[in-house]
C-alpha cells in the first residue's frame, strides 16, 4: 500500500509549517510534524492551531530536530 504524505507549506527548504484548526494542539499534529521534518530533512517545523484568539501567545508550537541543534553549537 502507498501513502502519499503533503505537508501545508515548506518555507525556504527549511521549515515545515502545519496548519490546523483544532480545539487544541493534540500529540498527533506534533507526530505529524516530526515526520514531516524527518521526510524533508528540514531543522525546524512549526503547528499553527487557528482555532483560538491570539495564534502568537496560545495555539502555536515550534519544534527543532537535531540537525539544528547542531547548528547552534
Amino acid at each position: 500500500m502507498e501513502t502519499v504524505l503533503r505537508c501545508d507549506l515548506y518555507v525556504a527548504d527549511s521549515v515545515v509549517v502545519e496548519l490546523k484548526a483544532a480545539k487544541a494542539i493534540e500529540p498527533i499534529f506534533e507526530a505529524q510534524l516530526l515526520t514531516y521534518m524527518k521526510l524533508l530533512d528540514s531543522p525546524k517545523g512549526v503547528v499553527i492551531n487557528f482555532n483560538c484568539l491570539n495564534i502568537f501567545r496560545e495555539d502555536q508550537k515550534t519544534l527543532v530536530n537535531k540537525l539544528y541543534q547542531n547548528l547552534q553549537e
